[in-house]
């Protein structure tokens, strides 16, 4: 499955243009080498994630082609959540 598809169905992204652009910016690293939106995942790959002042490290326990809102937090579980501190310097 496509990493932005991925970000999408498991609602870690909302939307799927959001993850694309993310990925493209060099901000997602798929088993420790930076991912492309197209980058292919599987079970057990390893995805750290930076948003704006956080890193988020999720694991893949599943995938689907689409999933209902409750069973989405299902198909991932969070390795590590970091702050980023960023404070102007």
């Amino acid at each position: 499955m496509r990493l932005d598809k991925f970000l999408k169905i498991s609602r870690i992204i909302k939307r799927r243009s959001v993850a694309k652009e993310v990925a493209d910016k060099g901000r997602i690293q798929v088993n420790g080498k930076l991912a492309k939106s197209s980058t292919d995942v599987k079970i057990g790959d390893q995805l750290r994630i930076q948003f704006g002042n956080k890193i988020l490290e999720v694991g893949i326990d599943e995938l689907h082609e689409s999933t209902k809102k409750e069973d989405a937090a299902k198909m991932y579980y969070i390795i590590n959540e970091t702050r980023v501190e960023n404070n102007g310097n």
